[in-house]
C-alpha cells in the first residue's frame, strides 16, 4: 500500500496518473496547501521542501521499513522502477525517458507555473513578466510539438512517465489559457492521454478541490511566500 500526500495540482496529478495506470493500491492523504498543511512537522519529515506530492511506500522493493519519496519526478521514477512499468527496459530508452522527465521538471513545469502565477495569481499585472513567461511557455510547447512529430507519445509508441509528467502542465490555467493552435502534435497527444480511462480516474481524485471556490487572501499569503510556516 502507498500513502499519497496529495493536493490536486499539476504535480499532484502526475502521481495519480501513474498509480491509476499501474493499478497500485494507494490511499490519498490530503495536504491542503492553502491552509498551510505542507508545513506540518509530520509532513516535513517526509517532504523537507514543504511541497507536495510525496509518498510513503509500505512495501518497498528493498524490503524493510516504509520508504518515503518526495519530488514528483523522483516519485515517478521510483514507481516506474518498483513496478517495471512506463519506462523503457533498455539503457538508451531509459535515458530518453529521463531526459524528457527532467525537461519537464526543469523547464515546462516551472515556466508554465510562472506563466500562471503572473497571469492569474499575482496581485498586480506586470507586463514584462507576463510577456517573458508567455514566450517561454510557447517556446517549450514548440519543443514538445517537434518531439511529438510522428510519435504517439514522447518516447515513441509507449506511454511513459515522461508523458505523465508533462500532461498536467499543458494549459492548466483556465483563467489564462495558452494558445495551443500552433501545436497540432501537442493537441493530438493531449487528447490521446485525456481519453485514457486511467486519466479520468486520476483527475477525479481532485474533485473535492472544485467545491472550495476562489482562493482566499489567507491562502494566497500562505502559497506565495508571505507566510512560511503553519
Amino acid at each position: 500500500m502507498i500513502d499519497l500526500y496529495y493536493w490536486p495540482t499539476p504535480n499532484g496529478h502526475k502521481i495519480t496518473l501513474f498509480l491509476e495506470e499501474a493499478e497500485l493500491p494507494y490511499t490519498i492523504r490530503r495536504v491542503d496547501i492553502g491552509k498551510g498543511e505542507q508545513f506540518a512537522p509530520e509532513f516535513l519529515a517526509i517532504s523537507p521542501n514543504n511541497k507536495m506530492p510525496a509518498i510513503v511506500d509500505h512495501d518497498p522493493p528493498c524490503g524493510g521499513s516504509p520508504l518515503s519519496v518526495f519530488e514528483s519526478g523522483a516519485i515517478l521514477f521510483y514507481l516506474a522502477r518498483k513496478t517495471g512499468k512506463f519506462i523503457a527496459a533498455d539503457p538508451r530508452g531509459t535515458v530518453t525517458c529521463l531526459e524528457w522527465l527532467f525537461w519537464q521538471m526543469g523547464g515546462l513545469g516551472p515556466m508554465t507555473g510562472q506563466y500562471g502565477h503572473f497571469n492569474v495569481y499575482a496581485p498586480e499585472k506586470i507586463p514584462y513578466a507576463i510577456e517573458r513567461y508567455t514566450r517561454e511557455a510557447q517556446r517549450l510547447l514548440g519543443v514538445l510539438d517537434k518531439r511529438l512529430h510522428r510519435r504517439e507519445y514522447i518516447c515513441g509508441n509507449d506511454y511513459t512517465i515522461a508523458d505523465m509528467a508533462c500532461y498536467p502542465w499543458i494549459d492548466p490555467y483556465s483563467k489564462a489559457p495558452l494558445d495551443l493552435t500552433p501545436f497540432a502534435n501537442v493537441r493530438r497527444w493531449r487528447e490521446t492521454i485525456r481519453a485514457r480511462p486511467a486519466t479520468t480516474r486520476a483527475f477525479a481524485q481532485g474533485d473535492f478541490r472544485e467545491a472550495q471556490g476562489e482562493m482566499s487572501e489567507a491562502e494566497h499569503a500562505i502559497l506565495f511566500g508571505s507566510k512560511t510556516a503553519a
